[in-house]
């Protein structure tokens, strides 16, 4: 079946792109509505953040349950339960009256996205073989991976202005219900597994556990601290039930992850490259948010509209990098994406506190916005190629997981980066001006500015530093000749 000359083929990339594209936007679409909703529901300081790290959460930990799930029971039968727990977590989110309600709604809304994505890459790689047609496909799907972030800001500015905070969830309802009505006219069914085929409880139960504990430690230090005891606690029971997946997986008769999908270099490459452009990218967005509306003093909407440009950018290069990848093969297109990426991350590390959106933010704009369009094609094509279909769930699924869990570790330490040296410099000025005899709230209003910068600066430099041991890995990692072993 061709992307460009099958009806039916161009119908089920469009479901399970539009599919993609709300799981995606709903992580950053938050964001620019999070002070409305503390007015509006009496949210205390604490718990704001969980209306972010629920969903991500039960998203990230619950990836590979939801990928092996689909080659148990059928891909399309796992995907429409996913679309209907994520359409009615939705609602719930929508209709929310208390924060606990929001933040089970959004914890709900995860199960579901971690439910649908895994399900929906693997339908995508079943349906299009393998080759020039199955890249044009995930050319797409790379486009809305990489635009879904700023998309998602500048949705989210426009709902919350001109309707209500409400509507970021609401929207998705129409959406899911629509899909969900179409799946079984267009979408097929598959599983990659016999019948008699069995979950893997002991396996879901280990991998799960940790990587929401994973998931859940680097946000508490992210808002508490590093050496805190939660923290401590959650990452070292983290590593134990991660450590006992493994020792589980290679016993068992039916893993939950195969291991002997590792046994496929590219496979393996992708999934540490897909980590670390998880790492380098995810906090990009939220940062330099922060900058256009703490520094600069730019409104939500305001924010949205200037990532247009980014989002361009993006879907332009993904169309580009497919038809590259097709006659380059995957290793030098991701290479060249990784650097770009890390020369737009380096570019950020210019902003400064009087800057203007053309000589500070377009210029990185470009960079990383062609990096990340070159990145996102050819590493989901890496992590899927030479899997047979019988794998194609656990393989979406790992791919899947390997950039959440690297947003997440991304994010925590960067911000705590930021935080740090943004926290010294603010005091380095109150000191200085208390020796002084200026007044301290004075002097640290006024150092705010640049320390939020120099912040940022130090965030994007290890960001880039990031992107850098990503482009060694693809070199060394992922093989030049397009395909590798088949598994």
């Amino acid at each position: 079946m061709s992307v460009r000359s099958e009806p039916r083929g161009v119908i089920v990339l469009v479901l399970l792109s539009l599919t993609q594209f709300i799981l995606v936007i709903d992580v950053s679409i938050v964001n620019v509505a999070l002070n409305s909703i503390k007015e509006s529901l009496a949210f205390s300081e604490a718990n704001l953040q969980w209306i972010l790290s629920a969903y991500t959460l039960t998203f990230g930990g619950l990836l590979l349950l939801g990928g092996r799930a689909a080659d148990l029971f059928g891909r399309r039968r796992v995907f429409m339960v996913g679309l209907v727990v994520f359409t009615c977590g939705s609602a719930l989110c929508g209709f929310s009256q208390s924060e606990l309600m929001l933040i089970l709604a959004r914890a709900f809304q995860g199960i579901g996205a971690a439910i649908i994505s895994p399900g929906a890459l693997s339908i995508l790689m079943t349906t299009f073989r393998e080759g020039s047609e199955r890249n044009r496909a995930l050319g797409v799907w790379g486009a809305i991976a990489g635009v879904g972030g700023a998309v998602g800001v500048l949705a989210g500015g426009i709902l919350v202005q001109y309707l209500s905070w409400r509507w970021i969830f609401l929207v998705n309802v129409p959406i899911g219900l629509m899909v969900l009505v179409l799946t079984p006219r267009f979408i097929p069914e598959s599983r990659g597994d016999a019948a008699s085929g069995r979950l893997d409880v002991a396996g879901a139960v280990s991998i799960t556990s940790g990587l929401a504990l994973l998931i859940f430690g680097l946000t508490h230090a992210e808002t508490a601290s590093w050496s805190s005891t939660v923290t401590i606690a959650s990452l070292v029971a983290s590593a134990i039930l991660i450590v006992g997946f493994v020792v589980i997986e290679a016993r068992v008769s039916d893993p939950i992850l195969p291991l002997r999908i590792f046994r496929n270099r590219s496979v393996s490459g992708a999934n540490v490259v897909g980590f670390l452009l998880g790492s380098s990218i995810f906090a990009t967005f939220f940062f330099l948010s922060l900058y256009m509306q703490q520094v600069l003093g730019i409104d939500a909407l305001g924010v949205g509209l200037r990532y247009l440009l980014l989002a361009g950018v993006i879907i332009v290069a993904a169309g580009v990098s497919q038809a590259l990848v097709t006659r380059f093969g995957v290793r030098p297109i991701l290479a060249i994406g990784m650097l770009l990426l890390m020369i737009g991350l380096l570019a950020f590390t210019g902003l400064r506190v009087d800057g203007t959106y053309l000589h500070d933010l377009v210029p990185g704009f470009i960079l990383a916005g062609v990096g990340l369009g070159f990145a996102f094609v050819p590493v989901s094509i890496a992590a899927l190629q030479g899997v047979s279909g019988s794998l194609a769930g656990a393989a979406s699924g790992l791919i899947n997981t390997s950039q959440q869990v690297g947003g997440a570790v991304g994010v925590a330490v960067l911000s705590t980066i930021a935080g740090t040296v943004s926290t010294n410099h603010i005091t380095s000025a109150v000191d200085a001006a208390v020796a002084t005899g200026a007044n301290a709230q004075q002097a640290a209003a006024a150092a705010t500015p640049q320390g939020l910068v120099d912040g940022f600066h130090a965030a994007f430099v290890v960001g880039a530093a990031t992107a850098l041991i990503g482009l060694i890995c693809t070199l060394v990692l992922i093989r030049r000749e397009p395909r590798s072993v088949h598994i």
